[in-house]
């Protein structure tokens, strides 16, 4: 198949709903997308549109990153939109049609091929004016199992904490997962999912009769101007019941020595799969502990960034970073063998990156957590938390807990008894 053609820009002079104008435009398309910077968002983009499911498995990776820097602040220009899974499988969508809302600004733009981009900017102010969107139906309850009980998981951290201390690896991200029968209107379940938990690099993607259903605050990659940035997360808090807990617990957070050791293994991890693909100087640590505030959780984000050799392609910086370190844990190829013998299953889409890659040279890529992964037959809700040697079984397994409730919540399945009960002793 040839790849996608460049998209033009044609400006929309309404306010735009994205999530209305998705219902009402991309519902009901095979393959469509909704990258949403979250409900009530004043910053950032959403991109939402449709096209053709990509066929090719080296047409992404073949992408060049090292262009010069955008003349405008357009985050897309025609690319493809997609995922790849933990163990590397990609699901592509190569955009034909899309619509960009600038949160900042209120501006939004149409975007197609040139021959075509006149027809869909009318196709779209059609249903601009009349486009609403009414509250998503309460979801029917349904009931998940767990991969691992909760007795069986505080094992395993014991089984981390042991590779630790015999010098096997610094920090093990250790994760599980819920399993619950397949929604019959994932859509729905998405839209419960971002006005419980908003968050900057939330997704809906659909490529055939699979799903990606996310809340994710985590970026894994930026490229821009040549220069790729990650911004891992490593230290989590629930947030608490009144500002001064919440306080507490942010602050907490911030210095807790654990989560901190937590942190900096993994920005140094990624300063070292970033500096393969680098030009040799430039790798910077641009953030390092600071504390991000979410509906339901805090979080402990640095940022590290590189300027990309010339000639760098996506396939040459998938090779180097992915998966992210802040899912494997350190030193990488060590903790996938020891975490593969752990987990004793695939974890499939979770744990991997949705996002665009732009012919332009320009890719953002989030983190596949707080998500629902929606299958032919099921549903799965991955979450997980990294182990060092300070680690208590107890906390682990309790974080789990925190992470796994509001995705669960939005398909209509609450924890199974065992697990949420860590939430009620909180």
């Amino acid at each position: 198949m040839p790849a996608p053609r460049p998209l033009q820009a044609l400006p929309l002079p309404a306010v735009v709903d994205a999530e209305a104008v998705f219902l009402r435009l991309l519902a009901d398309r095979n393959a469509a997308f909704w990258l949403d910077a979250g409900t009530g968002a004043t910053a950032g983009w959403s991109i939402l549109g449709t096209g053709r499911i990509e066929h090719d498995p080296t047409a992404v990776r073949s992408v060049l990153l090292d262009a010069a820097a955008p003349e405008d602040d357009l985050p897309f220009r025609g690319g493809w939109v997609g995922w790849l899974s933990y163990e590397g499988e990609g699901a592509w969508i190569a955009v034909e049609r899309a619509i960009a809302v600038d949160h900042a600004t209120g501006r939004a733009f149409a975007l197609a091929a040139e021959d075509e981009v006149d027809a869909w900017r009318a196709e779209v102010l059609a249903v601009v004016p009349t486009a609403s969107a009414a509250p998503p139906a309460d979801p029917a309850p349904t009931s998940a199992t767990a991969r691992h009980g909760v007795d069986e998981y505080k094992k395993l951290v014991q089984e981390c904490r042991a590779a630790i201390e015999r010098g096997d690896a610094y920090q093990l991200c250790l994760t599980t997962r819920f399993t619950a029968p397949r929604p019959s209107d994932p859509l729905s379940v998405y839209r419960r999912l971002r006005a419980a938990t908003p968050a900057h690099h939330g997704g809906f993607i659909r490529v055939g009769d699979r799903m990606l259903l996310s809340a994710s605050p985590e970026q894994f990659l930026e490229v821009a101007g040549g220069v790729a940035r990650t911004s891992p997360i490593k230290g989590t808090r629930p947030r608490g019941a009144g500002a001064e807990e919440d306080a507490r617990l942010a602050a907490e957070l911030q210095a807790d020595p654990k989560e901190r050791a937590e942190n900096v293994m993994i920005v140094d991890l990624m300063r070292n799969d970033l500096s393969h693909v680098g030009v040799p100087g430039t790798v910077d640590v641009e953030r390092l502990w600071q504390v991000e505030t979410y509906p339901a959780v805090h979080q402990l984000v640095s940022t590290v960034s590189v300027r990309l050799r010339k000639g760098t392609t996506v396939g040459d910086l998938v090779d180097a970073a992915f998966p992210a370190g802040s899912m494997t844990g350190a030193p990488k190829e060590s903790a996938m063998g020891i975490l593969r013998r752990l987990e004793g299953a695939r974890r499939g889409v979770y744990s991997g990156c949705f996002g665009h890659v732009g012919l332009d040279g320009g890719a953002d890529l989030a983190m596949v957590i707080r998500s629902i992964v929606v299958e032919r037959d099921h549903a799965y809700v991955g979450a997980g938390g990294g182990i060092t040697w300070l680690s208590k079984p107890d906390a682990e397994a309790a974080e789990v807990s925190v992470k796994a409730r509001a995705p669960l919540a939005a398909l209509g399945a609450g924890l199974p008894h065992e697990w949420a009960a860590l939430l009620q002793s909180r």
